[in-house]
């Protein structure tokens, strides 16, 4: 394997094994004073290793023998990680003399490691000497080799590139009279290269001066400068310096109209290096640059003379010309027994051009038969793989795992546990890497907020994607392409960061730090698994677990056939994360109160209705999801199924989230009233949701919201239809931070307070009943995304007044059965994309102005009792138009 992932590998774990070294020495354990040295000089050592493991990042590959001393390295911090972790293991379940023996071996072990890294240490004086007397790498020239071969050799595939050739052919013309800069932006592999050339090819005679440069990350500003000015022909006088040379180029280009092609661009410096030196006097002067590195394209962003085009993966349809005609150059058409496992190749490469034409190509030179073809693909993996017929797609997509630091490369590989496919949810992978260890403290924001900076970098470093997009535009879902998850599981599998177990049962190695179940009935519990960190199980079937995971932190098992809670996991001392969710178990014992660290206790969807008072002593606790949607009950009203929350919940003083907890329960009145008040001590909490909320206790509750400054999210539920939420009290001290607001039950009177929350961006009002119309108040929040009015207004007429509700994206508008009028006045919902309206039985008509609302992407009608010929006249506009009748789709067709 590339030495420059293994290193990265090593490094990461040398990075956070040091985090965890700094931390166990801020602990009162009353270490013996030989093992407090011995870790102290561990910690020293490994400083040092780091520190080279960095440098040597930045240089050649020193060579086989320095790939096998970094894995050393890695392993020998796996090592010290395990007896950091068996110590603290048996400090919290020893007492006596057991604890004093545990001593005395984790002394032992300690010993064996300083001796191993004594080793380490005589051979890595010589590395250091040959890492530092190795020039820095110039690049990955196998990268740039594929990525450009193309436009030397005149083997350019236009297929999918025609229509942003002449978008950004359009932009590079256009008279503007000023100098623009457009970003091309995307993940490794997806043309961005073979686009701009094209583009440039077309334009550059239009131009008084044209250059193409491709970037590097290894260059000085000098170096960068230097490069350019000769491209454009300039005598170059040594020596010279930044400043003398940038004074020469702005004068060369002065009055000039010139385009300029910065290829690959990895580091801002190197952009920012040389936009001084390019002067702008209106002469329509343009630059493009392409790169991978989304989050550089945003921080440059500084007005509207800089802009971003992403550049999306081919559609099915394109992806399958452009494989067949490189399968099948003598006439682009697949042969006859070939579909189906062409189909499947196709899939492979997800869009990707580089897969397509690599595998194209490949196959074009193989036997067109069955046989043969269905060999490569069950090969696909091994072909990948560094000594494989298709290593360079690998090779150019993992150029930009090697560009990661240090903490997000572990955060990256770990999108290996998770089966092709299957998208993972934003929120539980930050919970995730938080369990790991992953994520790094940052003075003034908490551990989920440093984690969703770190998936919000990998998704504009084009790593991670986005599959699902929330209504305030983040993910709610996140995958990887999948051929990256080729290359990170094959990662992830040659350094023992994650096994996967996806097909029949195999014998694990004792090094696995991660196990990932993709199948069913899978039975681990006669296996040797020590030294597994986190376990988990996609599988639907049943899973044996046994005590053999003693060093657990993460335990993720949702989804498995379970009727009770496992008894094993309460052994678990050090497990950090818990999720059972989408099982059958009904309740979680007292014992699990001895799962000290735990951080994430997520029992949604299962039977679980009431939480034991010893979970209050799980002080670390952060996330307690508790409650699933009923989706079989009687009313509606009742879909939501919170949880009986015990007496002194408040003790969980470190909880982000909670939900849903119930405010009534069939005890003494006294007794829940004290639950609810007790909720105001839980000053950290981000999301609350609440049900079962009787109207004496509105006040009660608003007294506690008031104590919590943080909340961004607040979900209250009636206690039935007919009680009303109490929430006027909320007007001493609203959430002035709050985010997202749902209200569910009747409210006798709009709650004024709503109009103070600025950061509002959804908020859904249900079985609201309001007699007063809420859109006065509401159409000013500044910026509200989301608005949900669901049986939640009495009144006949609606009316969205111009300059309104300016960045309104979604307004939902159902079950308001005595609306008969909607009027839109021009230049409201300037940006509106989609609208919702259902069950309006006496609105007769469209909403007048719907026709002035240009950015209006879908309208959704459900049981309305519409004109279709007016519908279609007013709409025509709309791209997309669902209109449903009993739940059935209705079908327009104009003339």
């Amino acid at each position: 394997m590339d030495t420059d992932i293994v290193g990265g590998i090593a490094g990461s774990a040398v990075s956070f094994l040091l985090l965890k070294l700094d931390a166990f020495a801020t602990r009162e354990w009353n270490l013996q004073e030989n093992i407090n040295r011995a870790l102290q000089n561990l910690g020293i050592e490994l400083r040092s290793i780091e520190a080279l493991l960095i440098d040597a990042a930045s240089k050649k590959d020193p060579g086989h023998q320095f790939t096998v001393w970094i894995q050393n390295v890695r392993d020998q911090a796996y090592a010290i990680e395990d007896v950091l972790d068996l110590f603290r293991l048996h400090q919290e379940q020893e007492t006596g003399l057991r604890r004093f023996k545990m001593r005395h071996s984790i002394n032992h072990l300690i010993k064996d490691i300083e001796e191993s890294l004594q080793r380490i240490q005589q051979t890595k004086e010589r590395y250091q000497t040959m890492i530092f007397t190795t020039i820095h790498s110039p690049g990955n020239t196998t990268d740039l080799h594929v990525r450009v071969a193309p436009l030397f050799t005149g083997n350019v595939d236009p297929v999918g590139i025609e229509e942003p050739t002449d978008k950004l052919t359009s932009w590079a013309l256009e008279e503007k009279q000023k100098l623009e800069v457009m970003f091309v932006v995307g993940m490794a592999g997806l043309g961005k290269t073979t686009l701009v050339h094209s583009v440039y090819e077309r334009v550059k005679q239009r131009f008084d001066c044209h250059v193409w440069i491709t970037a590097s990350k290894s260059k000085t500003k000098l170096d960068n400068l230097t490069r350019l000015a000769e491209k454009f022909g300039c005598q170059i006088t040594h020596p010279v310096d930044v400043i003398g040379l940038t004074r020469k180029l702005r004068k060369l280009l002065l009055n000039q109209r010139y385009v300029i092609v910065l290829d690959d661009l990895w580091v801002k410096e190197m952009w920012e290096s040389l936009r001084l030196a390019l002067p702008d006097d209106g002469n329509n002067s343009r630059i493009i640059i392409t790169t991978r590195r989304g989050d550089i394209a945003n921080s440059c962003r500084d007005g509207d003379s800089i802009v971003i085009h992403k550049i999306q993966a081919l559609s099915p349809e394109r992806a399958a010309q452009l494989f067949y005609l490189k399968a099948f150059s003598r006439n682009g058409r697949c042969p006859s027994g070939l579909e189906e496992v062409s189909k499947s190749i196709i899939q492979k490469c997800d869009g990707l051009p580089l897969g397509i034409i690599e595998i194209g190509r490949f196959l074009s030179n193989k036997s067109p038969t069955r046989n043969q073809w269905k060999i490569f693909h069950d090969s696909l993996e091994s072909e990948l793989r560094s000594n494989g017929e298709l290593s360079d797609i690998v090779k150019v997509l993992s150029a930009s795992y090697k560009d990661l630091p240090y903490h997000l490369k572990y955060c990256f590989l770990y999108m290996s546990i998770f089966p092709e496919n299957d998208p993972v949810k934003r929120r539980r992978l930050v919970r995730l890497w938080i369990a790991e260890g992953f994520v790094i403290e940052k003075s003034g924001k908490t551990l989920e907020e440093v984690g969703e900076g770190y998936l919000e970098e990998l998704v504009d470093r084009n790593l991670i994607k986005a599959n699902e997009l929330d209504f305030d535009g983040l993910p709610k879902t996140v995958g990887v392409h999948s051929l990256m998850l080729k290359m990170i599981l094959s990662i992830a599998h040659e350094e023992n960061f994650c096994t996967v177990c996806a097909e029949a049962p195999r014998n694990l190695t004792e090094n696995t730090r991660r196990l990932s179940i993709q199948k069913d009935d899978f039975e681990v519990s006669d296996q040797d698994l020590s030294h597994v960190r986190s376990f988990f199980s996609f599988g639907i079937g049943e899973l044996k677990i046994g005590s053999n995971f003693k060093l657990l932190k993460v335990l993720d098992i949702q989804g498995t056939h379970l009727e009770e809670f496992p008894s094993v996991i309460t052994d678990l001392l050090l497990l950090r994360y818990l999720s059972l969710r989408n099982t059958n178990i009904r309740s979680i014992p007292r014992s699990l109160s001895d799962l000290c660290h735990l951080e994430t206790l997520d029992l949604k969807q299962t039977l679980v209705t009431k939480v034991p008072k010893a979970v209050l002593q799980l002080e670390k606790l952060r996330h307690l999801l508790v409650y699933r949607y009923n989706m079989e009950g009687v009313r509606p009203f009742d879909v939501v199924q919170g949880f009986k929350a015990p007496k002194g919940i408040s003790a969980l003083k470190n909880l982000q989230k909670l939900s849903f907890v119930k405010a009534s329960v069939q005890r003494r009145m006294s007794r829940h009233l004290r639950m609810i008040q007790g909720l105001d001590n839980l000053m950290q909490l981000r999301k609350l949701g609440v049900v079962d909320l009787a109207k004496e206790d509105g006040a009660s509750l608003c007294h506690s919201i008031g104590k919590m400054p943080n909340l961004h999210s607040l979900s209250v539920t009636s206690l039935s239809m007919d009680v009303p939420l109490e929430l006027d009290a909320m007007i001493d001290n609203p959430p002035t931070l709050l985010q997202r607001l749902y209200l569910k039950g009747p409210l006798q009177k709009f709650p004024s307070w709503i109009s103070s929350l600025q950061d509002l961006v959804r908020i859904r009002l249900k079985w609201s009943s309001l007699t007063e119309n809420p859109i006065p108040v509401l159409q000013n929040l500044p910026y509200l995304v989301e608005l949900q009015l669901l049986d939640a207004y009495t009144g006949t007429k609606l009316e969205f007044k111009s300059r309104k509700f300016r960045q309104l994206k979604i307004l939902d508008l159902q079950h308001l059965e005595q609306l008969s009028s909607i009027v839109m006045e021009e230049g409201t919902l300037p940006c509106l994309q989609k609208l919702i309206i259902g069950h309006c039985s006496k609105l007769e008509h469209v909403p007048r102005g719907i026709n002035k609302l240009i950015h209006l992407q879908m309208l959704v009608l459900y049981d309305m009792p519409q004109n279709a010929d007016q519908l279609l006249r007013m709409v025509r506009h709309i791209p997309c138009i669902h209109s449903y009748k009993h739940g059935q789709l209705e079908v327009f067709e104009e003339d």
